[in-house]
């Protein structure tokens, strides 16, 4: 580990890096997938003043393909998720929770991110409770014109980011 203080990033520098990472990680395989963080100070940045944000970025390759999405819909969403092997649940399912808070902490940690149709997407606060949202889960919005396999894939090349 090399801390190098600058005041920009040095894309030449950035790339060596990578490749030294790429290097050592095919020298000593591990039995899981490695990742890596990058963390970024911020000049002229007031946390007291300015407050905490946070964000997303969407990328152009895939960083999580294993990542599990679960479309919460209506009936022509469902059959979609069913005729694309997606995993689904229809709004009388999710009725049968029953704001159960242990079932629904369940559901939120068998999944790694919800899909929700955008008639239902209303009614998730009062059918679930606040689980999901506690969870950092909150369904993005999925709507009847849009292909499902691509508003997936846009879901799985989505990071997020947030300043604590």
């Amino acid at each position: 580990r090399t801390a190098i203080k600058m005041s920009k990033l040095n894309r030449d520098l950035v790339r060596e890096s990578i490749d030294i990472v790429l290097k050592k990680a095919q020298e000593k395989p591990r039995k899981f997938q490695e990742s890596v963080e990058l963390q970024i100070s911020l000049k002229n940045y007031d946390p007291q003043k300015d407050k905490r944000f946070a964000g997303t970025v969407k990328l152009r390759y895939t960083p999580k393909p294993k990542m599990k999405v679960c479309v919460l819909g209506d009936q022509v969403h469902c059959d979609q998720a069913a005729a694309n092997e997606l995993p689904h649940m229809s709004s009388d399912d999710l009725k049968k929770l029953n704001k159960d808070k242990k079932k629904v902490k369940r559901l939120a940690k068998k999944y790694d991110a919800f899909l929700a149709s955008e008639s239902l997407i209303k009614m998730i606060p009062r059918i679930l409770g606040p689980g999901l949202a506690k969870a950092g889960k909150f369904p993005s919005p999925l709507a009847h014109n849009e292909a499902m396999l691509s508003k997936v894939e846009d879901v799985r090349s989505t990071i997020k980011f947030q300043m604590k």
